[in-house]
């Protein structure tokens, strides 16, 4: 039987060609520890200004980079083998079952079909290879410019709102749901005070400009004006959050949360009573902030309207109307009289108040869905983020398109403006923070780890310009708020 005496020589030679790969491969795979320190020696052994750190890092990422290719010229080698086996086979069966030879343009077709999918194949596995190296090197140089340097744990339940200190000393406050506001030293991460005059929950905290007074919003359907005293402690040496090892994006459950008064909230001062009440909404009031020189506030409720209030005598001034549904944030100018409204109907209005006589209001329609915050820059101005996953920049001289639109992949919450660098954080549903510049550049993630980062929604953000501890804070649903220095100079060298 010649067919089938042919048959068992190729299925042979088939092993055999299978048996002596297997044998290339392990040869590869043990002489790949000899190769990488034979590399590293070599790296050693040269002339270079790269802190050692960054060359084995940008080592082990060539070698990362070599593997794969190396990998995938072992499977292009296989797949070879079998489209040859296929067609030797195909061949054979052929000449069995039909009598005849297959024409060449049968085995042209199936070889071609075959080809094509190895094309395919070849080119997923590579864009996969390259984009797991690319995002691997993103998280290791985001890692070096967006350090974890303290945790402020002591709340019972979310924050949404985060605030820094504009006089001495420099504090940080935190808004909770779980209707208290406390005061941290950034240093220490202890709790130097606690407000709990509210009834609901608080979401907003602003301290005033000049004197050691905050304003907080609540669900209670009133803000309030509150003073406080603080003496921080020394600070003591602590331990580098950043040695924690770990992959990136790893999944949390509600057992990592922190519990209860972690750093002891519960033994620092308390404040029970306010020095003002401002109470005129029938809404929840969701967010609070000083106008310029500090005499006057501005409240911004569920009841679809903003108020402004002068301090001294808790009396309405204004009540601003106009949205259509419940509003969402306020904030005021930092050397002007103006006001921005942000609101669940997708718009946020301008309110201008530097003509004594008169205040005229301007709506923008730029979003799609909810705009969580609009807050102003130093300049000409305004920032808006949205539920539609955008955020975009404004000029209030021409307001009529933004100058820069940013395209996310999750919700944005509270935005804040690094005012001297104008580097926006934007804090996301899906519980990551990004920086972008005011052109709409990404400059990096803070990174995220199973003991870094935020383990739910993140709500809010601040800059701190003047700390050199941290100089960015976040607080999320998790119950903390996080310290984060961030290496600007090299933040924008990346860029």
């Amino acid at each position: 039987m010649p067919t089938e005496s042919g048959s068992c020589a190729t299925a042979r030679q088939a092993k055999q060609k299978r048996k002596s790969h297997s044998l290339s491969i392990r040869r590869t795979n043990s002489s790949e520890q000899e190769r990488s320190g034979l590399q590293r020696e070599m790296l050693e052994g040269q002339d270079s200004k790269l802190p050692s750190s960054v060359r084995n890092t940008l080592l082990e990422l060539f070698g990362q980079i070599e593997r794969e290719f190396e990998n995938l010229y072992i499977e292009n080698l296989e797949l070879r083998r079998e489209i040859d086996t296929l067609n030797e086979r195909l061949a054979a069966e052929g000449q069995t079952i039909d009598g005849a030879e297959l024409s060449k343009g049968q085995l042209k077709t199936k070889a071609s079909h075959s080809t094509s999918q190895l094309s395919q194949k070849l080119k997923t596995t590579y864009k996969a290879s390259t984009s797991k190296i690319v995002s691997s090197f993103k998280t290791t140089t985001s890692r070096a410019i967006c350090q974890l340097v303290k945790e402020y744990i002591g709340h019972r339940d979310g924050i949404w709102d985060v605030s820094v200190t504009k006089t001495q000393p420099v504090v940080l406050g935190t808004a909770s749901a779980d209707h208290t506001a406390l005061l941290w030293s950034i240093e220490t991460g202890k709790c130097l005070v606690k407000y709990v005059g509210h009834a609901g929950s608080v979401n907003s905290i602003k301290f005033h400009p000049t004197e050691q007074v905050a304003l907080t919003a609540s669900g209670d359907q009133t803000a309030h004006i509150w003073r406080y005293i603080v003496q921080l402690p020394t600070p003591q040496p602590t331990a580098d959050c950043n040695q924690m090892s770990g992959e990136d994006e790893v999944e949390f459950s509600d057992k990592d949360e922190p519990e209860g008064d972690g750093d002891g909230s519960s033994d620092c001062p308390t404040i029970r009573v306010p020095l003002t009440f401002l109470k005129s909404h029938q809404g929840v009031v969701i967010a609070a902030d000083w106008l310029v020189g500090g005499k006057q506030a501005v409240t911004a409720s569920w009841d679809r309207t903003a108020n402004l209030y002068d301090v001294e005598t808790s009396e309405l001034v204004h009540s601003l109307t106009g949205h259509d549904q419940e509003l969402t944030h306020c904030c005021t100018h930092p050397t002007q009289r103006l006001v921005v409204t942000s609101s669940r109907d997708t718009t946020f209005r301008l309110w201008d108040f530097r003509d004594p006589s008169i205040h005229s209001v301007n709506v923008f329609q730029g979003h799609t869905d909810t705009v969580t915050s609009a807050v102003f820059t130093v300049g000409d101005n305004v920032v808006s983020g949205s539920d539609d996953r955008t955020v975009k920049v404004w000029d209030l001289k021409n307001m009529r398109s933004p100058i820069a639109t940013i395209r996310t992949d999750s919700a944005v919450n509270r935005i804040n403006v690094c005012v001297g660098q104008r580097i926006i954080a934007l804090p996301h549903d899906n519980r990551q923070v990004r920086l972008f510049d005011m052109s709409g550049v990404r400059l990096a993630r803070l990174p995220r780890s199973n003991r870094q980062g935020h383990r739910r929604m993140v709500c809010c953000s601040a800059w701190s310009e003047d700390n050199p501890i941290c100089n960015l804070f976040t607080c999320g649903f998790d119950r903390q708020a996080i310290g984060w220095n961030i290496n600007i100079p090299a933040l924008l060298q990346e860029k």
